[in-house]
């Protein structure tokens, strides 16, 4: 059975409603985004930081899959899929996809803040004064920036293994999420599906551009798949 991977970044849950850093120019409520989400800004204002996180919490429980995690799962009828994504979001589980690395960590799950290996599902809001079984403070369990991306070498592995490679709503410039693609065979068949692509024809082997949002190009390459299988 060929292995379909899938890379997806926030383009794919924008069009369910979420909100991103980069859309307000990394800016959340005045706040630059290194004040909540690094190590140095939650040990400055772990109030603030937490407060972030319950904030896209409280709406990632407002808002549903849409078309384009939709579409995704119908390739696990025909192929082995893995699904990489860059987004904290549940949103392709939701839809019903199998195989889903977070590289970035998940927002409805914490960790205690000296152990990373002592992660809790954790849906309500995260507040100070809510502790592990050790009696230290818990944490999300996302990836800050300048932290290690811990998902990253069982994200190579599946890359290398992909007969196709299907990128979506990223822009492939954030690192070392970005790097994947280096990993492909030479062989592999790469989709790049984003109304704005960052990448040309020639940059790599083997690649097709879809000039789409995710809601509409992941349907449309989904059923030009699904027909020759």
């Amino acid at each position: 059975m060929e292995q379909i991977v899938v890379l997806t970044g926030a383009g794919i849950s924008a069009e369910s409603g979420l909100k991103t850093f980069r859309d307000a120019n990394g800016l959340w409520e005045g706040h630059d985004v290194m004040e909540v989400a690094s190590p140095q800004g939650f040990a400055r204002n772990p109030e603030l930081v937490l407060e972030f996180y319950n904030q896209r919490r409280r709406q990632l429980c407002e808002v549903f899959p849409n078309a384009g995690h939709k579409a995704l799962v119908q390739l696990e009828e025909k192929f082995h899929v893995d699904i990489i994504t860059q987004n904290v979001d549940n949103l392709h589980e939701q839809a019903g996809s199998c195989n889903v690395l977070h590289l970035h960590g998940e927002l409805f799950k914490v960790r205690s803040i000296t152990d990373e290996s002592h992660v809790l599902d954790w849906k309500k809001d995260l507040l100070l004064g809510d502790l592990d079984k050790n009696g230290h403070q818990l944490r999300p369990d996302i990836v800050w920036f300048g932290e290690a991306v811990p998902m990253l070498e069982p994200a190579i592995e599946i890359t290398a293994q992909a007969d196709i490679l299907v990128i979506i709503g990223t822009s492939m410039q954030v690192y070392p999420a970005a790097s994947l693609i280096d990993y492909v065979k030479d062989t592999t068949q790469i989709y790049f599906i984003d109304p704005r692509p960052s990448v040309r024809k020639g940059d790599f082997e083997n690649l097709t551009i879809i000039t789409e949002t995710a809601t509409k190009g992941v349907p449309e390459l989904v059923n030009e798949l699904m027909k020759y299988k």
